[in-house]
């Protein structure tokens, strides 16, 4: 497969700001190459899973849209701000079920903490297997996750996935597949012209490290319900 990884460099770099072609077509030229013929344009997606009576025990049962809620990344220079986030989740979760994902223990008690303090808030992390956090991503109605694998699997699940990007950007080709490029949601390139800063946002100048507390709450909300 090629990466890309000269056009990368020049992205990150700041010698070049355009789209990079998706990882997903990376993939699919490699099948191209070899003969095959495969369009992406018109994906199919799995059916909506059957929840167990165990994991419908723990999320309840109501009308309410759910929305699930990935706030973390394998590099906090990939999250969106908690304080802020904690707004969204006390704004959205007064009409609609939040559901949080996460893992480990600094993240699990960061989650409880919301679900504590706001009714309609259910923490999964810690809870189901994979195949069962599998199962409830194919039962939202929308995910909000940060440039991270839970917007993927979501993706891939045939979920609509709006993404938060602070020190990494689209245009290096790792957007959530299938997904209308206004939901993507970026940091204030005026106020961070660096960014990409990296390609897996690893690496950041000082002071980037928050870029994407320049996206306000409120636009999140707005996107979130619009989509709903």
């Amino acid at each position: 497969m090629d990466k890309g990884r000269g056009e990368k460099k020049a992205l990150v770099e700041g010698r070049k700001f355009e789209q990079l072609k998706t990882t997903q077509e990376r993939y699919a030229d490699v099948f191209r190459t070899l003969g095959y013929t495969l369009d992406l344009s018109n994906p199919t997606f799995p059916e909506q899973s059957k929840l167990e009576d165990s994991t419908q025990k723990l999320l309840g049962k109501d009308n309410k849209s759910w929305i699930g809620i990935a706030p973390f990344a394998q590099y906090e220079s990939k999250m969106y701000p908690l304080d802020l986030l904690e707004h969204v989740i006390s704004v959205l979760s007064k009409t609609h079920k939040i559901v949080l994902f996460g893992g480990g223990e600094k993240e699990i008690k960061t989650l409880n903490i919301f679900q504590n303090n706001y009714d309609n808030v259910v923490n999964l992390a810690g809870e189901l297997s994979l195949n069962q956090e599998l199962n409830v991503i194919s039962n939202l109605d929308v995910m909000l996750s940060m440039d991270s694998g839970n917007a993927h699997i979501a993706a891939m699940l045939g979920k609509k996935v709006i993404t938060i990007w602070n020190v990494t950007h689209p245009f290096a080709g790792f957007t959530p597949f299938n997904q209308p490029e206004d939901y993507s949601l970026l940091a204030n390139r005026s106020q961070f012209p660096l960014i990409p800063t990296s390609i897996y946002g690893n690496k950041y100048p000082e002071g980037y490290k928050e870029a994407s507390r320049t996206i306000a709450p409120e636009a999140i909300i707005r996107k979130i319900e619009s989509i709903l």
